[in-house]
């Protein structure tokens, strides 16, 4: 973890300070620093019926919208989504001032917050996607905890200050500090060049290799709506629920930074779901039986891990965007659409299935056992064992994200060179001898493989750039490596070009003869 990416960057504030307005606005349908005079169930669950179509409906727009029109991926649209956020909190806050509206001006609120925040989530998601992989994961856990921090902080300060403190003050920060980081972001990436109709095989390999990812994250927010929707009928659980989830996120963010620190390792959304899903199918089966305490804390635990998966969910699709080329909302959008959508669904569910007993079971009994069938159903779907094994076809892989720590050496950027002109050995067809990368990990066969492997290790490559890079050295063609991998020509080229920066070098022939240098036993 090198000094210049750990120093104070402004989208680790911006990105903080946009987690605080979410909580505070727009989180679970709660509003912990407004009067809970005026928070009855009805305008409750009007604001959240409201805010949760808006919000979803911007999810599944911009999955559709940038497979179909991928030039506004170069759109950034930042005053726009922050004006849309500033009237939504507004329509909020006049509620206390004209309760004769108070409807009209929650679902307006909703509907404006909805659009507003899923639009800045669209642009951080672009942001950090357009950055190294190393700044991106640091900046996105630096700015969650820190986010959790600044959400404590307002505790400190009146009620009657804070419900205007986030949209005139923390809100216009935001967008300042937004607006400097998208000053630094490189539009000439492949990524924002993705034309999918081009190559629609690419973005159909995206969406196999990750259905099983989406499954889960699915069921993971199905349940965390669903313990929310029982227990946010207390104004009190609904506090206790926003500040212990707070800081849980805090926690993790610690962990994973310690971790990154002194443990190094690499993780996939769909690992980060075999982890926490003991934790929530434990609370599912005592769900039925919490009472009071255990009610706030299983609604804490669940939103907690609800919370962690969302700053996995951003880390996952940057990854991909950059391992694949691939729009860099398609894949977020993609994602964000199966979590929020079945979040949402649990919520409603949790809060207006009447109590009913069916053959003696109980509402809260009955909504546990779905959940706990969809958690269930989505871990068999991720073993990936239920139709056909995959050892002997090309595996499923997950573009990993990597907390590793590197010995990169900076260089100015090289030129592509003699990799668009090989000959006739690079047009051969993929080597019998070299397997495709599965799960977790590269695969070795040979001594090219773990040379390559060397230097992934002191040069500081990337999983999916040392598979390029190894392909390369193999004498593959742009097209075969972008057929093998199922990318565009484009993104071989970007990640072409991204070794032979990282390895100081500026053709193929020169690929060989470093490889040639490598001892592949250290």
């Amino acid at each position: 973890m090198g000094k210049s990416m750990l120093a104070p960057h402004a989208s680790v504030a911006g990105f903080a300070i946009f987690l605080v307005v979410y909580a505070t606005q727009i989180w679970g349908g709660v509003f912990p620093f407004l009067p809970t005079d005026f928070q009855t169930q009805e305008v409750t669950l009007t604001f959240y019926l409201s805010q949760s179509l808006a919000f979803c409906a911007s999810y599944v727009a911009s999955a559709f919208g940038s497979y179909y029109v991928p030039s506004a991926a170069r759109r950034m649209l930042v005053t726009l989504s922050i004006s849309l956020t500033f009237i939504g909190s507004c329509f909020i806050i006049a509620v206390m001032y004209v309760p004769m509206f108070t409807l009209g001006f929650i679902v307006a609120g909703g509907a404006f917050l909805g659009v507003g925040c899923a639009g800045i989530f669209m642009l951080w998601q672009r942001y950090f996607s357009s950055i190294s992989a190393p700044e991106c994961n640091w900046r996105l856990i630096a700015g969650t905890a820190f986010g959790s921090l600044l959400y404590f902080m307002l505790y400190l300060i009146p009620n009657s200050l804070t419900a205007f403190l986030i949209p005139v003050v923390l809100l216009p920060i935001c967008a300042l500090c937004l607006s400097l980081s998208v000053r630094e972001m490189d539009f000439d990436q492949s990524m924002f060049e993705d034309i999918p109709r081009e190559h629609p095989q690419v973005y159909a390999r995206m969406l196999h290799d990750f259905w099983r990812s989406a499954g889960g994250l699915g069921a993971l927010a199905f349940a965390a709506g669903l313990a929310r929707g029982v227990a946010i009928v207390e104004p009190d659980i609904q506090i206790a629920v926003n500040t212990t989830s707070m800081a849980g996120v805090l926690i993790a963010c610690g962990f994973l930074i310690v971790a990154w620190r002194w443990f190094p390792f690499q993780f996939s959304l769909r690992s980060a779901f075999r982890a926490v899903y003991p934790i929530i199918f434990t609370g599912l089966l005592l769900f039925p039986f919490a009472q009071g305490a255990g009610l706030t804390l299983f609604a804490s635990v669940a939103y907690t891990v609800f919370s962690i998966m969302v700053l996995v969910l951003m880390m996952q699709s940057a990854q991909i965007a950059r391992d694949r080329g691939t729009n860099p909302v398609f894949a977020y959008a993609f994602f964000g659409a199966c979590a929020y959508v079945p979040q949402a669904l649990g919520f409603i569910l949790g809060w207006i299935t009447l109590d009913i007993d069916v053959m003696g079971i109980g509402k809260t009994a009955i909504l546990s056992m779905l959940a706990a069938y969809a958690l269930g159903m989505s871990l068999y779907f991720s073993a990936g064992t239920l139709l056909r094994p995959s050892k002997n076809g090309t595996p499923r892989r997950d573009d990993q994200i990597e907390l590793t720590r590197g010995k990169a050496r900076k260089a100015a950027d090289a030129p592509v060179g003699s990799l668009q002109h090989s000959g006739r050995q690079s047009d051969r067809k993929p080597s019998k001898t070299r397997r495709p990368m599965g799960d977790d990990e590269l695969v070795i066969t040979d001594r090219l493989s773990k040379q390559c492997l060397v230097l992934k290790r002191d040069y500081g490559l990337s999983t999916r750039e040392t598979e390029v890079c190894e392909l390369i050295a193999r004498g593959r063609s742009v097209a075969a490596i972008a057929e093998e991998l199922f990318v565009s020509e484009n993104t071989v080229r970007t990640h072409s070009k991204h070794i032979y920066t990282k390895l100081d070098i500026h053709s193929r022939q020169e690929l060989g003869e470093l490889l040639s240098t490598v001892d592949p036993t250290l």
